[in-house]
């Protein structure tokens, strides 16, 4: 055999080995989230339904997304995003973490409005009068209280 050869059945027994190894650990820790919504089901209607910590101070881009977001999504969202239980799901939320639900996600979200999948409150409509860098300032304001309860 040569050398060539030898170097590729040495590569294909590496990544062999580091294949088998990487399907006998564990699976990570969650961490203590879930995706699964929350049981609701002790929580009065139109109650919050996240007990949310606010952060000490905002970023610029947050301070205007929470005025975006107080004026158009919290009717619905509720305060600090924590939801409202028979109303609307709270966005902080495991659910709603970056790499599950991108930024992206809020602007289809606020655009086209969502068919209900996570939780049982109903369809969401689309939101009138937003523009894109808007629900972007609400996507922050939501990211950065996020980030303050643990959902990165």
């Amino acid at each position: 055999m040569n050398k060539v050869g030898i170097l590729v059945c040495g590569v294909a027994l590496a990544g062999a080995a580091v294949f088998v190894w990487q399907a006998i650990q564990p699976a990570p820790a969650t961490q203590g989230h879930s995706m699964e919504p929350p049981d609701t089901s002790t929580i009065e209607d139109g109650d919050p339904i996240a007990n949310v910590r606010v952060p000490a101070q905002l970023s610029p881009e947050g301070e205007i997304g929470k005025r975006v977001f107080e004026a158009k999504c919290a009717v619905c969202h509720g305060k600090n995003a924590a939801g409202q239980n028979g109303i609307a799901p709270p966005l902080v939320n495991k659910i709603y973490e970056p790499g599950h639900h991108a930024d992206e996600a809020f602007q289809r979200a606020a655009f086209n409005g969502v068919t209900a999948h996570h939780w049982n409150f109903g369809n969401m409509p689309p939101v009138e009068g937003l523009t894109r860098a808007d629900v972007q300032y609400v996507a922050r304001y939501v990211r950065e209280l996020q980030r303050e309860n643990g959902i990165n």
